[in-house]
């Protein structure tokens, strides 16, 4: 009889989506990427035949790109982020030197000017809001700049409600910053708090109550999960699954929801511009920089990183022609 007779069979290699996922998490990254992140890659291996990337190159990542801009007609923005995906299962994943990476050709984005809202308008849409959880994150978006998922994701503890300020963490590029929490919101907001206490007090008493930590904070500090402070201060109806640990606890209220909530009342309030929650931060952005404020600290409201950024609303204030009074207008 062999030696090997009963020896442990080798560990099968994990499957390059389960290897992709783990680096994922490894660096952190939120769940809205990891989906994006691994639904590209998927698309991308079934469309060359479910070939190994690693045995495909400049050709077919730079035919795949073309298929969804000719085929599928899809925009300049979700084109930049398959590649990021594919570029991501390259250079973090694979680790192999493809020297050809640096040389595919990213999509164009074009430049657009933001749709902006009046005063009137962005209170025509607070008004025609009858659901007043929505209504208080639409008067946040609109009164501190903050974008939709930094205040569906916003902490009790980030709220300083005597300082009148909003500590946003971890907002996009992974960078945290302060803005103005507006006075006011401070009685509506004091009033959520208070509920999202009573719910997190709730939970508690049904043996639940740990919240989501980024970061494995969760491993350095066991008992955050359960403090007050780390609660979501506008907390979902109900409770769900963690889809990467399978703990069951109380997320932050669903996104989607202040999206349709937002549409409702620009259609109710007879507004005919394409405007979204993000809209209500392109209007902060640009009602600032007409009361007179520097274009440095509407920047550093934003969390933007470079000026430029911000400066695109300079070309959208209230005036058309960046403020030039035509000459039709000055005949007598």
């Amino acid at each position: 009889m062999s030696d090997n007779t009963f020896s442990t069979p080798p560990t099968p290699a994990p499957r390059l989506l389960e290897v992709v996922r783990d680096r994922i998490r490894l660096k952190h990254y939120s769940i809205r990427t990891e989906r994006a992140y691994l639904g590209w890659i998927k698309r991308y291996i079934i469309f060359h035949g479910k070939r190994h990337p690693r045995d495909m190159g400049k050709r077919e990542l730079e035919a795949f790109l073309s298929a969804l801009a000719v085929e599928r007609n899809v925009s300049a923005a979700t084109q930049t982020q398959a590649l990021s995906a594919l570029l991501f299962l390259y250079r973090e994943v694979l680790e192999l030197p493809f020297p050809w990476l640096d040389d595919v050709v990213r999509a164009k984005k074009p430049r657009r000017l933001p749709t902006v809202l009046t005063r009137d308008e962005v209170a025509a849409v607070r008004a025609a809001i009858e659901d007043a959880e929505i209504g208080l994150v639409v008067g946040l978006l609109y009164g501190s700049g903050m974008r939709l998922m930094e205040a569906v994701r916003l902490r009790i503890k980030d709220i300083d409600l005597a300082r009148k300020e909003i500590l946003i963490r971890d907002g996009k590029g992974g960078k945290d910053r302060v803005t103005m929490l507006p006075g006011a919101l401070t009685v509506p907001l004091t009033s959520q708090i208070a509920a999202a206490c009573k719910v997190h007090e709730f939970d508690l008493a049904q043996g639940r109550g740990a919240v989501w930590l980024p970061n494995a904070l969760a491993a350095k500090y066991p008992a955050a999960a359960t403090s007050l402070g780390w609660q979501y201060v506008f907390p979902a109806k109900g409770v769900s699954t963690d889809p990467r640990t399978g703990n069951v606890g109380r997320h932050h209220i669903d996104e989607k929801r202040i999206q349709r909530g937002v549409k409702r009342a620009v259609i109710q309030a007879g507004i005919r511009k394409p405007a979204t929650p993000h809209t209500l931060r392109h209007s902060f952005a640009t009602h600032l920089l007409e009361s007179g404020y520097d274009i440095r600290t509407v920047q550093e409201l934003l969390g933007h990183s470079d000026v430029t950024t911000t400066m695109i609303y300079t070309h959208v204030l209230n005036r058309g022609g960046r403020g030039v009074v035509s000459p039709l207008d000055r005949v007598g």
